[in-house]
């Protein structure tokens, strides 16, 4: 009697190549990244336009912040759950209609509608975390802190392009028109999104399934993942400030506003450099000692600034090297994420990481206002952020990098 045939086990879902993951997604970065990097040039001709005070475009770029950090853990989960595809594809169809309505607000509410909140929830939807969360999860761990260097070099890139292309737009165009053709260039993200496709997802994850409220309260009862998100506190308050203040710290000391257009586009430029060397480190070193070695060069950079005579020359060398350092800090921390927790929840535990972030850039822009308001000066944030940047360095040092270790589910062979 002829025997039966075994039925064959269903082949494994095979990850998305490298080459797809590495270039759609660092293509997303750019474009979100970038688009958001050139807000600032719209200030003077948005507030003339409407007749709008200064304080009225900053509240909803800082709201627009805001938003992105607190829904940022939100697009984690639902990346998480659902694919980052259907994320990314959200995120740029409101990156794109923020950005219209953003042209045609003729109110301060309404700007704030859409440039704060609107934006702010599309940034959360087509930035890092998701995308960190296709790479955790289609990179071999081997190459995975390398091709987050990679993708975050991108969104830096896209930071020091975008720039002077946004600023030719709105002087041969008209700021709203810019705006409508930058909202053409967010829904290129969405056929990049169609290559980010995971299939089975669910089935990616090694080891037991963990249900999210069990990830939550694994990740935040473990200290190591408290001082990441302490350290990242401080990646925020240290770069928003200076993005944000540098200009007008520059112009009071007799600077032309010139040099610190420079000085914005080299921090732009190396931190290229940065982002990259550091992802390819993070292979090969500690990543806790690379993130303790990248805040505490910021305090010497910071400390070395203020004491040496400002001029153009001095200007350059600082944004050169804080350039480097910029977002160097992005690739080892989710890394370190990926390394503890691993990918299941990845895009979720980035986007709580990355909220601590965006408390530290509110913190840093807001306090940069108001202490220079009180004092007449930036000292005083100048050497929080120095003091802030050794507290980093400090605490990333006991944080632990190898796998957490997990209870056997019950009823679990």
């Amino acid at each position: 009697m002829p025997s039966t045939p075994h039925p064959q086990p269903a082949a494994a879902p095979q990850p998305l190549s490298l080459q797809q993951v590495l270039l759609c997604g660092a293509m997303i970065v750019t474009l979100s990244m970038g688009i958001r990097h050139g807000f600032g040039l719209w200030l003077t001709p948005i507030t003339v336009d409407r007749g709008w005070t200064r304080e009225a475009f900053a509240l909803a770029i800082a709201v627009q912040n805001l938003a992105w950090g607190l829904a940022g853990p939100f697009a984690g989960m639902l990346a998480d759950r659902f694919g980052a595809m259907r994320v990314l594809i959200s995120g740029a169809l409101l990156y794109a209609l923020g950005l219209a309505l953003m042209a045609v607000s003729t109110t301060a509410s309404g700007f704030l509608g859409s440039a704060g909140l609107l934006i702010g929830l599309a940034q959360s939807g087509t930035t890092y975390a998701v995308v960190y969360g296709v790479i955790g999860r289609n990179v071999a761990p081997d190459k995975r802190s390398w091709a987050m260097g990679v993708a975050a070099a991108a969104g830096s890139f896209g930071q020091f392009l975008m720039v002077p292309v946004e600023s030719w737009l709105i002087g041969h165009t008209g700021w709203q028109n810019a705006l409508f053709i930058l909202a053409l260039a967010a829904c290129l993200i969405v056929p990049l999104a169609f290559q980010l496709r995971e299939p089975q997802l669910g089935k990616a994850a090694s080891g037991p399934h963990q249900s999210i409220a069990e990830a939550l309260r694994e990740a935040f009862g473990y200290r190591s993942f408290q001082l990441l998100m302490l350290g990242y506190f401080v990646c925020g308050f240290q770069v928003v400030f200076i993005g944000v203040h540098l200009p007008s710290y520059l112009k009071d000391h007799g600077l032309s506003p010139q040099v610190a257009t420079y000085a914005l586009a080299l921090i732009g430029l190396f931190n290229v450099f940065g982002t990259y060397a550091a992802g390819s480190l993070g292979q090969r070193l500690p990543k806790r000692y690379l993130l303790s070695a990248i805040y505490g060069l910021r305090s010497v950079a910071i400390v070395t600034f203020l004491n040496v005579p400002l001029s153009p020359t001095s200007v350059y060398v600082f944004a050169a090297v804080m350039g480097f350092l910029w977002l160097s800090t992005v690739p080892p921390t989710n890394a370190i994420v990926a390394q503890i927790f691993g990918v299941q929840h990845m895009s979720m535990l980035g986007g709580f990481v990355f909220f601590s972030h965006q408390i530290g850039s509110f913190l840093g822009v807001w306090l940069g206002g108001k202490l220079y308001d009180t004092t007449g000066s930036y000292d005083i944030v100048w050497w929080l952020a120095v003091a802030l940047g050794v507290m980093a360095a400090l605490v990333n040092l006991p944080v632990r990098e190898t796998a957490i270790a997990r209870q056997p589910q019950p009823g679990m062979a």
